[in-house]
């Protein structure tokens, strides 16, 4: 083959797998293949076709290829395992072993381990997965739900419905399919789907390491032997949105079913993308949408009310906060209402009703006394209004304790002594708010206010021309007649 026809391929295998186009990404490695290059890239696609298409011998030869990359031969024990599985050929368990002592394969095996056993049909699989999800991370939801999927799926929805308990999203909708005797999507019940999810956990942890187009290749990959599997597709919308390409992002979620589990984690990240685009409206009918599609669940509506807030529809805001606490109250969910209440109470206190934000934030902090977000947006909005100032720097310098490297609690805390009349206490840590926020507007206009009343006028001026920089034009006034005429009452900082 010319040079410049094996240039042709290789780029059209690479655009291919980018773009999720299976059999031109596999014809162009069928022919890089004849013409003698083999890279691993092309032996993952081809074992990825073998696999998909049940070619168990193909599979084996490429298996055997990759393993001649001391790079990539972390994957061989699961690899093989899944295989063996296929084939009957050697026992899944013991080819699992031989990753020994390796941290990396051995990591991946004990994953695949309980999958392999569940698969088998074999009682200890269960028992094994949940273990391994409690240490998970951010997959602890879907190896629950893979698992309890292949669980019904053999007829044992008690099980099944031992690995459902919790109340994350997901969780909860998979709960609710096995209770209405439906399938739950994504079983790995043989080799496709479980090298499918090696694939796709190799590919969140390319990306976390920073190696994203590796990553986005075995992401489609991963799509192509697995479609069913919305993980597959999340992970390649989060991979391509990262590469900045959102149109591609967005199409890709479109294959998360709207009954799949996982279906409000594809909205969620259709919503993210479509706020990015400057689609805000948009967004906003999705997160409509997906409330009325019903029964909303908390996450549904602490999402609608964070699109409200950005659209600055703050009444409506704290609407949607109060109905994510009544389904939070509604279900017995404690953790993180702390959160909600704060929410709510920050859209109240944005729609200009005081009393109701006042004892929103008063909810939030009986529930976490000990949260420096409660105890400062607490205390520096009772500053705000020049009421309560004694409690209010309680709140606040119990906030600096707690978290004293916040260059905005630092700053509460610094105008809070100016308001207490101490504005040699509150000048030092004005400065250092400064120094970790130096384009916040809020920050340098009091650190302008504090040096002005302390004489310093020529260094107030200069505070206030940084703040104007980046102030709001309803601010920006106010500082500009400082700078001309100097602090008075009438221009203090709110």
């Amino acid at each position: 083959m010319a040079p410049e026809n094996k240039m042709l391929a290789a780029r059209a295998l690479a655009q291919a797998v980018e773009a999720g186009d299976r059999d031109l990404a596999v014809r162009s490695a069928r022919i890089l293949e004849q013409a003698g290059l083999l890279a691993t890239d092309i032996r993952m696609l081809l074992l990825t076709e073998a696999v998909r298409t049940g070619d168990w011998a193909a599979a084996e030869r490429y298996v055997t290829a990759i393993g001649e990359d001391d790079v990539f031969s972390f994957m061989l024990p699961v690899l093989r395992a899944w295989l063996a599985f296929e084939t009957g050929k050697g026992d899944p368990m013991e080819i699992l072993a031989t990753a020994g002592s390796d941290p990396l394969a051995a990591a991946y095996v004990a994953e695949h381990r309980p999958l392999i056993l569940l698969a088998q049909g074999k009682e200890a699989g269960a028992a094994q997965l949940a273990k391994v999800a409690d240490g998970a991370g951010g997959r602890d939801s879907r190896l629950r739900i893979a698992a309890a999927a292949l669980l019904a799926k053999q007829g044992r929805r008690d099980k099944a419905a031992e690995l459902l308990q919790g109340d994350e999203t997901p969780i909860v909708a998979a709960r609710r399919l096995l209770k209405a005797k439906r399938p739950i999507p994504g079983a790995i019940d043989g080799a496709r789907p479980g090298i499918a999810e090696l694939l796709v956990r190799i590919a969140i942890d390319l990306h976390r390491q920073n190696v994203t187009p590796l990553a986005l290749t075995y992401a489609r990959l991963s799509t192509f032997l697995a479609p069913e599997n919305s993980e597959t597709w999340l992970v390649t919308s989060e991979l391509l949105a990262a590469r900045e390409q959102q149109a591609e992002a967005l199409e890709v979620l479109s294959h998360v079913a709207p009954t799949d589990p996982f279906a409000a984690n594809a909205s969620d990240g259709r919503i993210r993308l479509l706020i990015a685009a400057g689609e805000t409206e948009t967004a906003l009918n999705e997160a409509l949408a997906a409330v009325k599609a019903g029964p909303p669940s908390i996450a549904d509506w602490t999402r609608l009310g964070d699109l409200y807030g950005q659209l600055e529809r703050m009444d409506d805001a704290a609407a949607a906060y109060g109905r994510a606490l009544a389904v939070a109250e509604q279900q017995g969910t404690e953790e993180g209402k702390w959160a909600l209440w704060l929410l709510r109470g920050g859209a109240l206190d944005q729609a200009g009703n005081w009393p109701e934000a006042k004892a929103a934030l008063e909810a939030a902090y009986r529930l976490a006394p000990q949260q420096p977000l409660v105890l400062n947006y607490l205390g520096y909005s009772q500053l705000e209004r020049r009421e309560n100032i004694e409690e209010a720097m309680r709140l606040i310098a119990e906030a600096s304790r707690l978290q004293p490297d916040s260059p905005e609690i630092t700053d509460s805390l610094g105008w809070a002594h100016y308001l207490h009349g101490q504005v040699h206490k509150a000048i030092p840590l004005l400065e250092k708010a400064v120094v970790g926020q130096p384009a916040d507007p809020a920050i340098n206009e009091h650190l302008g206010d504090a040096y002005y009343s302390a004489g310093r006028h020529y260094e107030a001026r200069y505070a206030w021309e940084a703040a104007l920089i980046y102030a709001e034009e309803e601010d920006a006034e106010r500082l500009r007649a400082k700078i001309e005429t100097g602090l008075t009452p009438t221009l203090a900082s709110p």
